[in-house]
């Protein structure tokens, strides 16, 4: 909670930071609620657009905009360095330069589209599994592939320790999460699950090709693009497109 969220909870830290990658979804949900309750409580203005900005921007206010910074950080490296460690060093860069403002505002401006489809519908369910499923995918991305600079850094720790145990019991937790709060629309739920792991597919594979493996600011990145494909799913699933 205290690495992905700016609520302060008590106690001492885990011996091995990656052994708080089985608990990435359970604080998935807990975000999850958060945003799809700001968006529902907005809901009753009859302003379905301010409801929907409530819902996402609640989101980076509560993670202090990390996987955001991760987005634009990516954004920049991949986009404006030719090799690996043209794109590395961007990405270290504080600076945001024209490819991550415009991977910001495209990525937010179509959250905030397909959130507000979702409060149309009085979908909340899905909003807040959309938060659950982001947080999973950090796992996965964690889990299958190495961290990629070789001096370490910020997520080190996290992605150094992670390996199948974490991928595998992270899933199950996901499992019974995702059958629980979407029971009433299983069908939903594996559709969403679907697009999720569609999402860190790609991340991953653009990623590994790119800089060889993962650092923190690519699982900020897979977060919010997995929150993206996973509502856009969702969205396009109730409007009855194929």
């Amino acid at each position: 909670m205290r690495t992905l969220t700016v609520f302060p909870v008590p106690g001492r830290e885990a011996r091995k930071f990656s052994d708080s990658l089985f608990w990435f979804p359970a604080v998935g949900l807990v975000l999850g609620v958060l945003q799809a309750s700001a968006a529902y409580l907005l809901s009753f203005s009859g302003w379905p657009e301010l409801a929907a900005a409530a819902g996402v921007l609640a989101g980076t206010v509560f993670t202090r905009g990390m996987h955001a910074d991760g987005l634009a950080d990516v954004a920049d490296g991949f986009w404006g360095g030719k090799t690996k460690a043209d794109a590395l060093r961007i990405m270290k860069d504080s600076s945001v330069g024209a490819f991550g403002v415009t991977a910001l505002a495209g990525v937010l401006l179509l959250k905030w589209i397909a959130v507000m489809q979702l409060v149309k519908s009085g979908s909340f369910a899905c909003i807040a599994s959309g938060v659950l499923l982001a947080r999973w995918a950090q796992v996965l991305l964690a889990s299958a592939l190495p961290y990629a600079r070789i001096e370490g850094g910020t997520a080190h720790d996290f992605v150094d320790g992670a390996g199948w145990p974490h991928a595998a019991g992270s899933s199950l937790l996901v499992l019974l999460l995702m059958l629980v709060f979407m029971r009433e629309n299983l069908l939903m739920a594996a559709t969403m699950s679907g697009a999720a792991v569609a999402a860190v597919i790609v991340t991953g594979v653009k990623s590994f090709r790119k800089i060889g493996g993962v650092t923190g600011d690519v699982l900020g990145a897979g977060n919010e693009l997995c929150e993206l494909v996973v509502w856009i799913s969702a969205a396009f699933s109730l409007s009855g497109v194929s």
